[in-house]
């Protein structure tokens, strides 16, 4: 392709509004242009690359068996609402009505309608397992899109789903897929975790995420120093020795705390360090008050209280709600004296706390010498705080470490949860009547441009690996007005690609150094530059990844390049 026919437009300097180096560099290399806060066009080079990506995708679906169609994105509301995630999925959730006030949504993901397709003609488990999937652009209604491609409202995704008959089905096609995920990920060049991840919206038991380790990562990483261990942050769990206080126990004590509103007050008005208070804190679990109890130095997991409830909403609750259910201010809230009406569940690590603090339940009070089985109840103890950085691992080997990562691919096991709220049955072999087994998998196509990007560019720009790289060479001469020069490059321009390489020949009329800046930035893995030596039918070939440079003669450059692609994969 000549470069003159493409449209690449490069820009000299960082775009102000971008933060994240990817965004920096998919601008700065002509690859996307914003079209509205959280949509992009993608242009010649990056859709390249995309089309790229979805190629080894759909190989690797073939490879299990995966079939590929294509869903509408515009779906009919009444689908959602019949699973009840119409009203659950929250204001990310893209909602119109036609002329004829039918309510309808932009599709953020297709459980519902795979369900429907499905539950219409399949009728028997001998047309199972059936694994199907689709590439194309999903719309969620992001309140703050940033990062560029790694947080938009609109994406493209690939997202497969699974039907079975019975839970070794699943797990079978579950492995696959996963299999299959990290096939994609490693033929990609990416480096990545596969970490244990929170069904979240989707709903159904396992699942499993894969993560990009990026500075930019909105998603932390846990993981063992000494082990496979990895997981979410909101998933992650620790080794727990209980210590079990062998102290007195002093007299319940009310003492003065004006103006505390944080663990951290308390803790520096009496002095004390804050793993002796007993953190109180309200929320609303599917509307219903429950009290919370941690250790101070540690913090509520919302996601594990979520999962522990099998809840649809869990929202701290409101000042006006405190003051209604427990009669007292942010800041002096405590468990003793709670009435029956409120749940209270509590972290284990809260036994090991002897003569503690708590809030009194009176503004501007608290307790000491609070000791949880003389003084107040709890429901329920269980695993309920988030893990910290120099924890011991779940499996004993090793110490937990944090990194920042991006989400770039999700596995879930569903199970019934789509096809009993949709009626999505078949027959099974003694005729009787049962619920499809589901599961459901997604790859973020377009912010895996930003993952890889994250983690290959430099300063000079993009550096794409060979096996997603809009182009495998770059054919630059260095002087467009040498004659020697632009036929040497055009006979290899066209050598190159009648022996089926892609080949991008930078014709343009420009200087040299405005063709080095811009082949740095568009980040192709070998640059063969047209020069000095033309007429003696030299050129200089050079790796964008390590900056290594050879000279080759023009009856060599195709064995060089076969060599520079095997040394480099």
């Amino acid at each position: 392709m000549k470069q003159s026919k493409l449209l690449i437009p490069t820009l000299k300097q960082d775009p102000s509004d971008a933060e994240a180096i990817s965004h920096q560099m998919l601008l700065r290399a002509g690859y996307i242009r914003q079209i509205s806060a959280g949509m992009y066009s993608y242009l010649p080079l990056a859709y390249r690359v995309i089309k790229n990506i979805e190629d080894i995708i759909s190989e690797e679906m073939d490879k299990i068996d995966a079939a590929e169609m294509l869903m509408p994105a515009v779906l009919p509301a009444q689908l959602w609402k019949d699973s009840g995630r119409y009203e659950t999925y929250g204001p990310e959730l893209f909602k119109f009505k036609n002329r004829h006030d039918t309510d309808f949504i932009l599709g953020p993901t297709h459980e519902e309608t795979f369900t429907e397709l499905i539950k219409d003609n399949v009728k028997s488990y001998k047309k199972l397992p059936l694994t199907l999937y689709q590439i194309q652009a999903k719309y969620r209604d992001e309140n703050r899109p940033r990062y560029g491609l790694l947080r938009g409202r609109e994406f493209i995704m690939l997202d497969a789903y699974s039907f079975s008959s019975d839970d070794e089905s699943l797990d079978e096609i579950y492995r696959n897929m996963e299999s299959a995920f990290q096939n994609i990920f490693n033929r990609i060049g990416l480096d990545y975790r596969t970490i244990i991840g929170d069904s979240g919206s989707m709903g159904g038991s396992d699942s499993k995420e894969f993560s990009a380790p990026a500075v930019v990562g909105e998603d932390t990483i846990v993981y063992s120093d000494d082990s496979d261990y990895a997981a979410n942050i909101e998933m992650a769990t620790n080794t727990h020795i209980n210590k079990v206080p062998h102290v007195d126990e002093e007299e319940l004590t009310l003492i003065d705390t004006p103006k505390c509103k944080t663990v951290e007050d308390v803790s520096k008005l009496l002095e004390i360090e804050s793993s002796q208070i007993f953190k109180s804190l309200v929320y609303m679990i599917d509307q219903k008050p429950v009290m919370v109890i941690v250790r101070g130095d540690q913090q509520v997991n919302e996601i594990k209280i979520k999962n522990y409830f099998n809840a649809d909403e869990v929202n701290l609750a409101t000042a006006e709600e405190v003051r209604k259910i427990i009669g007292a201010e942010f800041g002096s809230i405590g468990p003793i004296s709670v009435s029956d009406e409120v749940k209270i569940i509590a972290d284990e690590y809260i036994k090991e706390i002897a003569n503690g603090f708590a809030g009194a339940n009176d503004t501007g009070k608290h307790y000491k010498n609070v000791n949880q089985k003389r003084d107040f109840r709890v429901d329920d103890f269980g695993d309920f705080h988030l893990v910290q950085e120099g924890d011991v691992s779940p499996d004993g080997s090793g110490i937990l470490k944090f990194t920042r990562g991006i989400e770039i691919g999700h596995i879930f096991k569903l199970g019934t949860r789509y096809s009993e709220s949709l009626k999505a049955n078949i027959l099974d072999e003694n005729g009787r009547e049962k619920p499809i087994i589901m599961g459901s998998y997604g790859i973020g196509v377009s912010r895996l441009l930003s993952a890889i990007a994250e983690q290959n560019a430099d300063e000079n720009g993009l550096v794409w690996p060979k096996s997603i790289s809009p182009f495998d060479v770059h054919v630059i001469p260095a002087n467009a007005k040498n004659d020697v020069q632009m036929e040497l490059a055009n006979k290899i321009y066209q050598d190159l690609t009648n022996s089926g390489f892609k080949v991008l020949f930078d014709d343009r009329k420009e200087r040299t150094g405005v063709k080095f800046a811009d082949s740095d930035l568009i980040g192709l893995p070998i640059r063969i530059t047209v020069g000095k030596k033309a007429e003696e039918k030299i050129v200089e070939v050079k790796m964008r990844a390590s900056g290594e440079t050879i000279e080759a003669k023009e009856n060599e450059i195709e064995n060089t390049l076969h060599i520079l692609s095997q040394n480099n994969n």
